[in-house]
């Protein structure tokens, strides 16, 4: 979100499309359609807009365990964004097998400055099969699969522009954001490990 005098608008994180490399906006850029509010905020932290955005819906992660979604998934942090379902045998498991690397990259700062975020589009999965399916990954703290109440869970993906009736149909991008900076990058979920882990690199070593 942005302020211009007063008014403020959303850059629309769905509009950020790349193959094989990422397109990118930060929160201070032109607003590119004010009518699709699904992007990083100008100001971060507690009591900022971006928590007023992206609200603090209670979500549920893999091992039952809920969290907010603002406050304890994205604030401070480097995330990496995902959306998918545990039936899926099409890209979503070579999202994952992707995934998979960057928390290698991660390393020890996994689930402190950097997380990943695996969001379910099918109402059906529950936490059991989201843990089933990250074990396939070899998950580690700092990966969350996440659903929750219909509410709860559809507001989330709503926000991210991830919200679909067709769990087909689901998004096939990567959303890696920097909540401190406003930097928001995307890339396809076919691009080689290699790629989408020095996209991550350029986003956490952003400055603002």
């Amino acid at each position: 979100m942005i302020m211009r005098g007063s008014k403020a608008y959303y850059l629309p994180l769905v509009a950020l499309l790349g193959l094989g490399s990422a397109t990118a906006t930060r929160a201070d850029d032109p607003p590119q359609s004010p009518e699709a509010p699904t992007a990083a905020a100008a100001k971060t932290g507690p009591g900022s807009t971006a928590e007023h955005y992206f609200t603090n819906a209670l979500l549920i992660d893999q091992n039952g365990t809920e969290h907010r979604f603002y406050a304890d998934l994205l604030q401070g942090k480097i995330v990496i964004i995902q959306a998918m379902f545990t039936e899926c045998v099409g890209v979503c498991p070579v999202m994952a097998g992707t995934l998979e690397r960057v928390q290698e990259w991660a390393g020890d700062r996994l689930g402190k400055e950097v997380v990943i975020l695996s969001f379910s589009v099918d109402p059906k999965d529950t936490p059991a099969k989201m843990k089933a399916f990250s074990e396939r990954f070899h998950a580690k703290p700092g990966w969350y699969f996440l659903t929750g109440t219909k509410e709860n869970w559809e507001t989330a993906l709503r926000k991210l522009g991830l919200y679909t009736e067709n769990r087909e149909a689901h998004s096939a991008v990567f959303t890696v954001g920097n909540d401190r900076t406003g930097l928001w990058k995307k890339a396809m979920g076919v691009a080689k490990p290699k790629e989408i882990v020095a996209i991550v690199e350029s986003v956490a070593k952003d400055q603002g």
